[in-house]
């Protein structure tokens, strides 16, 4: 259950991407490196495609995936980015998952452009990233980076942080309804991590893909609304002037 939305897996054909795919010289669209997060869904019975434009990370996904008859079934996993693939995977994916990437592409605007080609209508977008705020430069960067070597240094560049309500923002004018927009919380001690309604350093947002396509009028109805309208102003019009004259 995601914002209200019961989620089924079952069947359904997912896309991911992970964040160390962006570090090269294609870092403007999606592309999933050998996490271990395309495996849930394709243990819940998701049909699962994994890319990434590094053909060592796709040769050891590969071999992780071969020690599960299930997984090996249901997991695809491609050497290429989603750039080079959306034309022929155009609306056919039930759900795209990017986790820890907007904050690491280029164009963010043609990243969200590229994830919504590739979803079918209604299908979901989730994205999970990091906030905008001096909390995340100081726990992000400084910490992260500088202080307790977590993630190596220039892993993460401020400037590439976004708001949830640029998200947003970009989201919609993409033709993608945002359900739900939730903070999440990492608990060190137990390795796990958990919701929050503080959304000042990680969150996750969840958008939908609009299922009505708008056509514009046909030309003719556009042209006989004017006219009516016109017609009308007309009428009104003279009615004043009738009035004026009395």
């Amino acid at each position: 259950m995601w914002g209200g939305r019961k989620l089924s897996s079952s069947g359904s054909r997912f896309l991911g991407a992970h964040r160390s795919a962006f570090r090269g010289t294609q870092a403007d669209c999606p592309r999933l490196t050998t996490s271990a997060g395309e495996c849930p869904l394709g243990r819940l019975g998701a049909s699962v495609i994994g890319i990434d434009p590094v053909d060592e990370n796709i040769k050891t996904a590969q071999h992780h995936r071969s020690f599960d008859p299930v997984l090996d079934k249901r997991i695809e996993y491609r050497a290429c980015s989603l750039e080079k693939i959306v034309e022929e995977t155009a609306e056919t994916f039930d759900a795209v998952v990017a986790s820890e990437v907007v904050e690491h592409v280029i164009d963010l605007e043609t990243f969200i452009q590229c994830c919504c080609q590739v979803l079918k209508p209604g299908g979901s977008l989730f994205i999970t990233t990091i906030n905008k705020t001096q909390l995340s430069y100081a726990l992000g960067i400084v910490f992260s980076e500088q202080i307790a070597g977590i993630v190596p240094k220039g892993t993460h560049t401020w400037e590439k942080f976004v708001s949830p309500e640029k998200l947003e923002s970009i989201l919609e004018s993409n033709g993608l309804s945002v359900q739900t927009v939730a903070g999440m919380l990492y608990n060190p001690f137990s390795g796990y991590w958990h919701w929050s309604e503080n959304t000042s350093l990680n969150y996750a947002a969840h958008a939908v893909k609009s299922s009505i396509q708008e056509h514009p009028a046909p030309a003719e109805f556009a042209l006989k609304e004017e006219t009516e309208e016109l017609r009308t102003e007309t009428s009104t019009n003279s009615g004043v002037h009738e009035e004026l004259k009395k």
